[in-house]
């Protein structure tokens, strides 16, 4: 199985909104509800010596998903060819153990159609070999997607390309082994090692 998912370059992530705001269109996500978020780290320090950096927060296709673990119906699944996680919403029924599950906040309740949802990839665009629509609308070039068992996608190039100080993931909790990864480096800003998104 493969093990498809997200770099974020930090260093040159410039906190435009644009991958929530396509995440948003491309998948008609109901107001209030966002599969993709940025949200705001610092500044912290003091004046000059001032820190900060944007942190998109999305799925972390986590390896041992307690997402899908929990789910009392198989609704939360992982796809066996790509192995993203992802949910089908005709075996939902609202229980929201995976919502309670997340170690990181990154499910959504569509309360009109009283399921829950989440990032899926852009599984319509990427099952026909196009880029998740947060990637493609990155004016940054921060966001990469691929196959980090591919050393030639662009995921593993992103990673292959960064100092190992610089690679971070957010914290293991329990075992669930978030598979999206960060790149930020020293010299934009400190990882925040407790950051859960």
């Amino acid at each position: 199985m493969s093990r498809f998912g997200l770099v974020i370059d930090l260093d040159r992530c410039i906190g435009c909104h644009s991958c929530e705001i396509s995440c948003k269109n491309e998948n008609n996500v109901i107001l209030g509800s966002y599969w993709n978020k940025v949200l705001h780290r610092g500044p912290v320090g003091t004046w000059p010596d001032l820190e900060e950096y944007y942190l998109p927060s999305q799925c972390m296709q986590c390896e041992n998903a307690p997402c899908v673990s929990v789910c009392p119906t198989g609704a939360s699944y992982r796809d066996a060819e790509t192995g993203i996680v992802l949910v089908d919403k005709s075996k939902c029924i609202g229980c929201k153990y995976c919502l309670m599950a997340c170690p990181y906040g990154v499910r959504s309740w569509n309360k009109q159609e009283k399921v829950v949802e989440k990032c899926t990839l852009c599984r319509q665009l990427t099952s026909v070999g196009e880029l998740p629509a947060c990637v493609q609308a990155c004016c940054a070039s921060a966001r990469f997607y691929g196959d980090f068992d591919d050393p030639t996608s662009d995921v593993s190039k992103a990673l292959a390309a960064a100092p190992a100080a610089s690679i971070h993931t957010l914290p293991d909790l329990g075992g669930n082994k978030p598979l999206c990864t960060y790149i930020l480096s020293a010299k934009t800003a400190t990882w925040k090692e407790g950051d859960i998104a």
